[in-house]
This record gives C-alpha cells, sequence and structure tokens, in this order.
C-alpha cells in the first residue's frame, strides 16, 4: 500500500503558486528579481473595508459562521447581482467559500463522476484543469491562439462538447490573456449551448470590473436568461477590492446545486473567515469609485508593457481588454540562442533563462495551455515595469 492518493498523480502543483514561492527564496537570497507572475493587484485594501474588518474583530464577530456564509453577506451579493449584471437570485441561491477557488472546487467535487467531460478554452488559468481531475472528471480544451485573439468559436465550442460533457468553464475577462468577450460574441456562444441542455455552464468573472477602453463586461446568464437555471456565476472581492489575502469568493446558482456545493464545504473549510466576511458587506455594499481610479493605473501600465513588449523583434503583444495581464507570443525567439548559451526551445526554457540571466520572473505559456507565449502581471509599479520591459528588451536583443 502506497502512501500517496491515486488522484494527485493525476494533477500537478500550480505554477504561478510556484514561481511566486521561487521569487520569494531568490529575494531572500538577496538577488535583485523583479516579480511578474503575482495574480493580485499591488494596491492596498481600501480603508473603508479594512475598518469593516477591525470592527468586526472589536465587536466580537470572531465565531462559527454558517457553513456558506453569513445572511448579511449573502444579501449584499443579491444586491450585486442585481445591481451589475440584472440577475434576480434569492440568498439560498448563493455560496460564499474561502476564495473563488474553492467555489469552483465545491462545484466540481459536487457534480462530476468519472467520464464527465469538461469543456475548457486554453490559454486557462492553469487550476481548471487539474480542479477537473481532482475531481475525477476529464477535461477536454480548445486551444484558442493568438489569430483568434485568445477567444473560443461557436464552431469550436459545438466540436467539443460530446453526449459526455457537463460543464464548460468559462472566464472572461480571461487569466492569463486580458481577453474579453463581446456581448455578440457572447452570444453567439450561449446559442451553441442552448442545443445542449445537459451542459453546465460555470462562469468565472473574478476580473468583471477590471475593463478597460470602453469595454463593456457580461456575463452568460445575463446575455442568454434561459440558460440562468444550469448557470453558476462565479465572483469574489479579491482583484477589483484588492482583498487577494482576505479569501472571499462566492457564487450564484439553482438552489439544487448551491445545496450541494454546501454540503461539501460543510465536510472540507467549514465557514469563510468571520471577519472577512463582514469586511466584503463592506467591500459590495460601500463606495465603488475608487475602482474606476485603479483602472486608469491599470490601462497606464498596460499599455506601457505592450509598446515596450511590441517594440521587441520576435514578440507579437495583443492590447488586452481586461484584467491586469498581457500574453505575448514569442514564436518569433524560438530556436534562437541566449547569451548564455541556452537555446530557447519552448516558453519554458525562455522564462527560465530570462529569470537565471536578468532576474525578471514571468510565467511560460504551457502552463495557460497555449504556447509559445508568457504571462506578464502588470499589476506593479511603473519603475518595476519598466525595468523588467528593459531587461527583457536586452534579454531578447542578445538572443542570437
Amino acid at each position: 500500500m502506497t502512501l500517496l492518493s491515486a488522484t494527485l498523480d493525476r494533477v500537478k502543483p500550480s505554477p504561478t503558486v510556484a514561481l511566486t514561492g521561487q521569487v520569494a527564496a531568490l529575494k531572500a537570497q538577496g538577488k535583485d528579481i523583479i516579480g511578474l507572475g503575482a495574480g493580485e493587484p499591488d494596491f492596498d485594501t481600501p480603508q473603508n473595508i479594512k475598518d469593516a474588518g477591525l470592527a468586526a474583530i472589536v465587536e466580537g464577530r470572531t465565531k462559527y459562521t454558517a457553513v456558506d456564509g453569513i445572511a448579511e453577506l449573502k444579501q449584499a451579493i443579491v444586491a450585486k447581482f442585481k445591481r451589475d449584471n440584472g440577475l434576480d437570485y434569492n440568498t439560498n441561491e448563493i455560496t460564499v467559500g474561502t476564495g473563488g477557488k474553492q467555489v469552483l472546487c465545491n462545484a466540481l467535487m459536487a457534480t462530476l463522476n468519472p467520464g464527465d467531460e469538461v469543456v475548457i478554452p486554453a490559454p486557462y488559468w492553469v487550476s481548471y484543469p487539474d480542479m477537473v481531475l481532482m475531481a475525477g472528471g476529464t477535461p477536454v480544451t480548445i486551444e484558442c491562439g493568438i489569430d483568434s485573439a485568445f477567444k473560443m468559436t461557436p464552431q469550436q465550442l459545438e466540436a467539443a462538447i460530446t453526449p459526455k460533457t457537463k460543464w464548460l468553464i468559462f472566464n472572461s475577462p480571461s487569466n492569463p490573456t486580458g481577453a474579453g468577450y463581446t456581448r455578440t460574441e457572447l452570444k453567439a456562444l450561449t446559442d451553441v449551448l442552448m442545443r445542449h441542455p445537459q451542459v453546465w455552464v460555470m462562469t468565472d468573472d473574478m476580473y468583471e470590473h477590471l475593463a478597460y477602453d470602453g469595454f463593456q463586461f457580461c456575463t452568460p446568464a445575463q446575455v442568454e436568461p434561459s440558460l440562468k437555471g444550469r448557470t453558476l456565476t462565479v465572483n469574489g472581492v479579491s482583484k477589483a477590492y484588492a482583498m487577494t489575502g482576505w479569501r472571499i469568493g462566492y457564487a450564484a446558482g439553482p438552489e439544487i446545486l448551491i445545496k450541494a456545493m454546501r454540503k461539501v464545504q460543510s465536510q472540507s473549510t467549514s465557514n469563510p473567515c468571520s471577519i472577512s466576511q463582514w469586511a466584503a458587506v463592506e467591500a459590495l455594499n460601500g463606495p465603488q469609485d475608487f475602482i474606476t481610479t485603479n483602472n486608469k493605473i491599470f490601462v497606464r501600465r498596460r499599455d506601457l508593457v505592450v509598446k515596450a513588449l511590441n517594440a521587441i523583434d520576435g514578440i507579437v503583444c495583443p492590447v488586452p481588454e481586461g484584467a491586469f495581464y498581457v500574453y505575448p507570443s514569442i514564436a518569433g525567439l524560438i530556436g534562437k540562442t541566449s547569451a548564455a548559451g541556452t537555446v530557447i526551445t519552448d516558453d519554458a526554457t525562455f522564462a527560465t533563462a530570462l529569470l537565471e540571466e536578468t532576474g525578471v520572473a514571468v510565467v511560460f505559456g504551457a502552463a495557460f495551455g497555449v504556447s509559445p507565449n508568457f504571462r506578464i502581471s502588470y499589476a506593479t509599479s511603473d519603475d518595476a515595469l519598466t525595468q523588467a520591459c528593459a531587461r527583457i528588451q536586452t534579454f531578447c536583443n542578445g538572443l542570437t
């Protein structure tokens, strides 16, 4: 009998989490490292939200809560969906978890059986396929390259669906590309889903409020109301409210699914942190104007990075509609050799050589399912981005 589970053999550690740890370790050794791998804003949590968390502590709101969230937070979430998305839910159709990642995991654990397929457009967030595997399902990826602006077409979706398909996981604006689907593009996809009533939709809207240049965010159940009865709309306070460490994610969906997810959570973590829940109430109910202010900073940083990368021969960097990532192609650099003698055979060797030779940490594209690319998070200071882009340019100009 072996100690480790066979399930564990099917999954791999998160590459983004591993990179964050590697960067921290190198910095601790005194190395000059610029980390561009973190998927979190560098802004502080707004003061009114921190004050709400402090008040919860002072007022003794530090006990266990209901497994999937306090009533006040569920009511705030119901109001958010109505206000921002025109969607009507009851509190018994709301679940709150320890971050969006747990909410997604709960849904997959509650619904997947061996042989069930989950369609995942690539590039994808690194955890989607492994979550599916961990829950006993089979991920079916659709490669969406730079030529389609990293977006899935209706024809691709139609071709990927089989009688075994249980879920489509959808993410717009996207991690890792920042690509966002317009209402017209999304309606074309929901038209396909309407022809396949066995397919449920898991939409990860975590970057909803990080949308730029007039891009109008929309979510599947909003575009096609008939899908609401088989859609889980996932969101959270991490990205827009700079609350990644507070660990609050939430979702809305049919009561039968929410109840099943509650059962899973009751036997894993139980309730999310009570203090974080009260802070999230303030986040959703309080002032929202800082989001616009932060987005202007993100746009400036995005434009800085896109311009610098597109000035490098061999790199093509599309302009993203949202989130805080760019996902440039390095197809023009494959086969070249770095100044230190590393042959750039793929995006993983590119990222490794870049870190070792320049101290710039990026995430290689294969981790997200589409190569040869790499992901940069521009959720860091203008100065750090300027220095990093200069180092990348020097590295690439030195390739022969």
